[in-house]
């Protein structure tokens, strides 16, 4: 099924590529078809999102950040790459939550985003993952992703 139309089903749309925030590149192709993407945060148009899990959001708030975090990689990627159709697998994903000390459901809210890639590109696809605690983010943000693709070469 087309990627777009699974995101329709979802109630989700893909937001605009997020702008940079810094020297860096969003986007590094590599090797014969692989895609790395720079880590992305949650912020979609005008939503706020500033604080920690275990203070300002709860685990299933986090959750939806992490969503959004991927939803903001995979603008990034079809920003680059023209099509998330071309997408043969997720390879991996790093994901960081700005958390209190005692919040220790960082994986929980990693689900969020690798739920999302299980639907549009299959459970048998989910990507191998890291979830991590941190201080704080940039701008205070609760989740930031990044991600590493494989995608069809033409």
């Amino acid at each position: 099924m087309d990627v777009y139309e699974k995101l329709k089903e979802l109630g989700l749309e893909l937001p605009e590529a997020p702008a940079k925030g810094g020297v860096y590149s969003p986007c590094q192709e590599f090797g014969k078809n692989l895609v790395y993407i720079s880590g992305c945060g949650p912020v979609i148009g005008e939503q706020k999102a500033c604080g920690k899990l275990g203070k300002e959001y709860t685990k299933e708030e986090g959750m939806i950040w992490a969503r959004n975090s991927m939803l903001n990689v995979l603008s990034v990627l079809q920003a680059q790459i023209g099509d998330l159709n071309k997408v043969k697998k997720a390879v991996k994903i790093l994901v960081f939550v700005a958390s209190e000390d005692d919040f220790t459901e960082q994986p929980a809210v990693a689900n969020g985003g690798s739920q999302l890639l299980a639907d549009l590109f299959g459970a048998d696809q989910v990507p191998a993952r890291s979830a991590i605690g941190v201080n704080v983010l940039p701008g205070n943000i609760p989740v930031e992703t990044e991600a590493i693709f494989e995608i069809e070469k033409e």
